[in-house]
């Protein structure tokens, strides 16, 4: 049987995992990257001209919402993994505030046979720390992870009893799967709806202290300090985070972190700006200046390991509320890259390298799995970026069901044009193929 090959020409490659940046030809062959070289020509090979763009390995976001089951009126695991092939993810992990709650083996297995059959991406579930999410009584984490979870989290909530956390991270040591935090202490945050300072007061609504996210993180990094585990922190959004686990870095614990692209480009600012847009009403709530500036360069120096986009999809109805009501969060895939690129690429905060990096090989590295690289014999997850593309952010055209992000009519330069999971190509020139 022959077998199917595909050639990339003349792109300029970006793989992190092999300190590779250079242009280069990438042929796949079924459903691997056969070989990578200068000048590469096969008789027989579908061509895809990729001069003047971007080569590197398809992204992996440890952070999305795809709200299957029991929100599919939000998200379906359809239609979120066809969100993430047009932002260039190939490989997603889906978080378990699902209803039921993803917090045993059948649910696990339910995700992976869903996204088997609806998927165009390749998903991988997390099982919630404890179960139904409560916060009470570990979960069965063994079997979740037999069964195929990478990660696991009560995210949406946080596991508020230290002695749970600090069980769960003792277990995380026996399965090699990191726990990870939705970092808030609830007495602190209250109703809180935007960051507590000097917008929550013009603005007349509830706010927010950044105490909320550290007091947990601090606590989490000694429980972690203490009993081993992998500690993976949820959407980092304060200075003061930064330094608490840059100091624990230092010290040998085992953490790592992510942010988000809405929280290393926007600010609290954008609440007042917008006119209460519920769009900017989010978990944790957009920070100040400060805190995105010192993000950034957390980002820029490692001491944040990836970018997670939280991608959080809503009804139009779960929006359209007052600000204190309205559910949290925005859509992220499909807009990433492009922001990532437009906001901190070009204006020279961080460099393309240190971008990608962290949207491909680190957080494949945080739950073990084999994307995040262009090697031969690599499964061909890739992604073709045309850097220079200006577009306009239209949620009408989403893929995703969430039409919630603050970007509307937002002019960008970068875009995902192509791109192929295992060997098959599910995007060409921005389109979906599948």
């Amino acid at each position: 049987m022959s077998v199917n090959k595909i050639l990339i020409k003349g792109g300029h490659v970006i793989d992190p995992s092999k300190g590779r940046n250079a242009k280069a030809d990438l042929l796949v062959e079924g459903n691997e990257i056969a070989a990578i070289g200068d000048h590469l020509s096969v008789e027989g090979a579908e061509v895809i001209d990729a001069a003047g763009c971007t080569v590197t390995p398809g992204f992996v976001d440890l952070h999305v919402h795809l709200r299957e089951p029991g929100f599919e009126y939000k998200e379906d695991i359809a239609s979120g993994t066809r969100a993430a092939a047009r932002g260039g993810f190939t490989s997603v992990v889906c978080m378990p505030n699902t209803s039921p709650v993803i917090d045993d083996e059948t649910g696990v297995r339910f995700v992976l046979d869903r996204a088997a059959r609806d998927g165009v991406v390749r998903v991988y579930p997390a099982g919630a720390v404890t179960k139904g999410q409560k916060g009470q009584e570990i979960a069965e984490m063994g079997l979740m992870a037999r069964a195929g979870a990478r990660m696991f989290s009560d995210d949406g909530l946080p596991v508020i009893s230290a002695r749970v956390m600090s069980t769960a991270l003792t277990y995380s040591t026996m399965f090699g799967v990191p726990i990870s935090t939705h970092e808030e202490d609830p007495s602190l945050a209250g109703d809180g709806a935007v960051n507590f300072g000097r917008i929550s007061t013009l603005m007349g609504l509830p706010g927010m202290p950044e105490e909320a996210e550290t007091i947990m993180i601090a606590r989490d990094l000694e429980l972690c300090r203490r009993v081993g585990g992998h500690l993976h922190i949820g959407h980092v959004s304060t200075a003061r985070s930064i330094e608490l686990i840059a100091a624990a870095k230092a010290d040998g614990v085992s953490v790592t972190c992510e942010v988000t692209p809405h929280h290393l480009t926007l600010t609290e600012d954008l609440v007042k700006e917008s006119g209460y847009d519920t769009n900017t009403k989010m978990k944790p709530p957009l920070r100040t200046e400060a805190d995105r500036r010192a993000l950034i360069v957390a980002l820029r120096d490692g001491i944040i390991d990836v970018v997670a986009t939280d991608h959080a999809p809503h009804s139009f109805d779960d929006k359209d509320k007052e600000y204190t009501f309205a559910d949290n969060g925005i859509t992220g895939l499909e807009t990433a890259f492009a922001l990532l690129h437009d906001r901190l690429v070009l204006p020279g905060d961080i460099s393309l390298d240190r971008l990608i990096e962290c949207l491909t090989t680190a957080p494949a590295r945080i739950i073990g799995i084999d994307g995040g690289t262009l090697c031969e014999g690599a499964a061909a997850d890739i992604a073709i970026l045309n850097t220079d593309q200006e577009w306009a952010v239209n949620p009408g055209k989403f893929a995703s069901k969430g039409r919630n992000t603050p970007l509307v009519g937002w002019s960008l330069t970068g875009k995902v044009d192509t791109v192929l999971v295992d060997g098959r190509i599910v995007l060409r020139g921005g389109e979906l193929t599948c």
